[in-house]
């Protein structure tokens, strides 16, 4: 965690120290990441970043998590948006469209995406990845009860499964329209109108059938 000496920085400088971060991070992932390249590109000492963290893994840490929080915030508009008016499938269909179209637009938010789900080193990733997860789920979990509620999704479906199998979907797909050879057959990067979401659709509907009310109230 930040110590006290970086709540006491300007926001403007914290700001700097952390987009430098996520923009190294995010180019060379954490192991190979360069604390004298974060310190540069945010015009601080090399020394001044340990006075404001424990070491490399716990800026890195805070990075992910800070990272997550702008997507998140994000991303509410789709997580607290749904009401039953439309299906749940179209409305995560529509939820997904944003979300490619948001780190279309946000590269550094999709490189510490990338650093976070592609790290190697155990202890790293556990140290990334369970708060951010975190955070996934207390968007994700109270949808996916309204869709319960609503009756699109049927009473007594697995929805904890439903929700592992977005965690694994979300990056999945955050990524694969930047990084060639990672999307495999269902691709997300036509540019013929309508493409795209006749390709996000071919993910949701069997990702959904397991799950949805045969029939809809």
């Amino acid at each position: 965690m930040p110590t006290s000496t970086w709540t006491h920085l300007s926001p403007a400088r914290r700001e700097r120290v952390l987009v430098a971060a996520m923009d190294e991070f995010g180019t060379h992932g954490y192991s190979t990441g360069s604390l004298n390249v974060i310190a540069r590109a945010a015009g601080v000492a090399k020394g001044s970043l340990f006075q404001y963290f424990a070491g490399k893994l716990d800026l890195f840490t805070y990075v992910a998590e800070q990272t997550s929080l702008r997507i998140y915030a994000a991303m509410r508009p789709w997580l607290d948006g749904y009401d039953g008016t439309k299906e749940f499938t179209t409305h995560l269909t529509d939820a997904l469209e944003a979300w490619l179209d948001y780190f279309a637009t946000h590269p550094l938010e999709r490189g510490v995406t990338a650093a976070t789900n592609m790290e190697m080193d155990p202890v790293v990733r556990e140290a990334v990845r369970a708060p951010v997860h975190g955070l996934y789920l207390a968007g994700l979990r109270p949808l996916v009860q309204r869709a319960v509620e609503t009756g699109d999704i049927r009473e007594g479906a697995d929805t904890d499964a439903l929700l592992s199998l977005l965690l694994l979907l979300l990056p999945h797909m955050a990524l694969a329209p930047f990084a060639p050879g990672l999307a495999g057959p269902v691709a997300f990067t036509e540019d013929r109108p309508g493409a795209r979401r006749a390709a996000i659709e071919r993910l949701v509907i069997p990702l959904m059938a397991g799950f949805v009310s045969e029939e809809r109230p």
